[in-house]
C-alpha cells in the first residue's frame, strides 16, 4: 500500500475512532493493486487482467467501510450502486427499450459515464436476475468497466439452492476467471460492540410494548400532520397510511406479507427519515417468503441510513430464521442492532 493511501487510511481510523485492523490493512494492499495496475511498484496484477476484485466476509468486518473509503480516493469516473439499485436501473432501461440489443446498449450507455462501479451488498436471489447477470458481466468486461462488489457470501455459494442454478454457473465461471477473490476474516462483529443500550426496539408485542411505541411516536410527530402518501411503482400502488413528514409507521404485513420488492422499497425510503415497522414475527420455514422481503427491506434502508424502530415478537438473538436464509440473515441481524441503537443516524 503507498504510504500516503495508508496515511490516509490511518488519518480516517483516527478521525472516525475505528480500529486499526491488519487484515483490513492488506485488503486496502490488494485493492490499490487492483485498481491503479498502472503503477510501476504495483504492476503484478496488471499481466492478469482482472476486471473485477470480488470482496466478501461475515457481517461486521469491514467490508463496506474499506470499499467507501478506497471509492473516495479513486480518480475515475466512477459511480456507486447498491446491487438491487443496479439491478432496477438495468430492468427499468430493459422495459424502455424492448429490443434484442439490451444488454450492450445499457453497457455501452454505462460506459460512456464510468470505468470504475462499485457494487455493494451483491446477492443474487431470484432467478431473473440469475438469468441475466453472465451476459451483463460479459458485456461489461469488454467495455473494460472495472467492477468492485462487496458480499456476505462466497462466491460458489451465490444463488446457492436457485431455480435452474446450472444456468447461473456460467456467471460464476466468469467472474472466478475474471476477478481477484479476497475474503475480509475477524472474529467481531463490530456493529454490535456499541455500549449504548438505548434502543429503539421492543418486545414481546403486548399490551406494555404496544403503549411504549406509541408514546414513542407521540414524541416523534408532536406537532407533524398526518397524511397519505401513495407510491407508484411501476403501476403498482402502495399507500402509507401513516407519514408525518418524513417519519412513517407500518405494520410488518403491510411491508413483507404482500407482492412487493427492491423497487417499491427504494422509494418508500426515497421519502422517509425514520420507520416504525411493528409485529416483526419470528422466522421460520412457513414464512420465508416474508423474511426475503424483510432482508431486501433492511438492506435499502441501512443503504439510505433510515432510522427505525420495531416491534417484535421476541428479541432479535431469538427472532429465528429460515434454513434457506440463516445465512444471508446474519448480516440483516447485525445491521438491526445498529440501526436500532439511539445513535444511529
Amino acid at each position: 500500500m503507498s504510504s500516503s493511501l495508508q496515511n490516509s487510511f490511518s488519518e480516517f481510523c483516527n478521525k472516525n475512532k475505528f480500529e486499526i485492523n491488519k487484515k483490513q490493512t492488506e485488503i486496502l494492499d490488494s485493492l490499490e493493486k487492483f485498481i491503479f495496475p498502472r503503477n510501476k511498484l504495483l504492476n503484478f496484477f496488471s499481466k492478469k487482467n482482472y476486471s473485477c476484485f470480488y470482496l466478501y466476509g461475515n457481517v461486521g468486518v469491514g467490508k463496506t467501510m474499506i470499499a467507501n473509503f478506497v471509492y473516495d480516493q479513486v480518480n475515475l469516473k466512477k459511480t456507486k450502486f447498491h446491487f438491487n439499485e443496479f439491478m432496477i436501473n438495468f430492468h427499468d432501461y430493459r422495459h424502455q427499450k424492448k429490443d434484442e440489443n439490451t444488454i450492450s446498449e445499457f453497457v455501452k450507455n454505462l460506459k460512456s459515464k464510468y470505468d470504475f462501479i462499485y457494487l455493494d451488498e451483491f446477492q443474487v436471489t431470484n432467478i431473473v436476475d440469475a438469468m441475466i447477470l453472465g451476459k451483463l458481466f460479459e458485456n461489461i468486461f469488454l467495455k473494460n468497466i472495472k467492477i468492485l462488489i462487496t458480499t456476505n457470501t462466497k462466491l460458489i455459494d451465490l444463488y446457492k439452492e436457485g431455480l435452474q442454478r446450472e444456468q447461473f454457473t456460467p456467471f460464476i465461471n466468469l467472474i472466478e476467471k475474471k476477478s481477484i477473490q479476497k475474503e475480509l476474516f475477524l472474529e467481531e462483529d463490530y456493529r454490535t460492540q456499541s455500549k449504548d443500550n438505548s434502543q429503539r426496539i421492543f418486545y414481546p408485542c403486548n399490551e406494555k410494548t404496544l403503549f411504549k411505541i406509541n408514546q414513542k411516536f407521540r414524541i416523534f410527530t408532536k406537532n407533524l400532520k398526518k397524511e397519505e402518501k401513495l407510491i407508484n411503482t411501476k403501476g403498482r400502488v402502495f399507500k402509507i397510511k401513516n407519514y408525518y413528514g418524513g417519519l412513517a409507521r407500518f405494520n410488518f404485513k403491510e411491508l413483507c406479507d404482500q407482492n412487493l420488492g427492491a423497487e417499491d422499497y427504494l422509494n418508500i425510503s426515497q421519502i422517509c427519515k425514520h420507520i416504525f415497522i411493528e409485529e416483526v414475527p419470528e422466522f421460520n420455514e412457513f414464512n420465508s417468503n416474508q423474511q426475503l422481503r424483510f432482508i431486501t427491506l433492511i438492506d435499502i434502508l441501512y443503504e439510505k441510513k433510515i432510522i427505525l424502530t420495531l416491534s417484535m415478537n421476541s428479541s432479535l438473538d431469538k427472532i429465528g430464521t429460515s434454513k434457506k436464509h440463516s445465512e444471508t440473515f446474519k448480516r440483516t441481524s447485525s445491521r438491526l442492532h445498529e440501526m436500532t441503537m439511539s445513535k444511529y443516524s
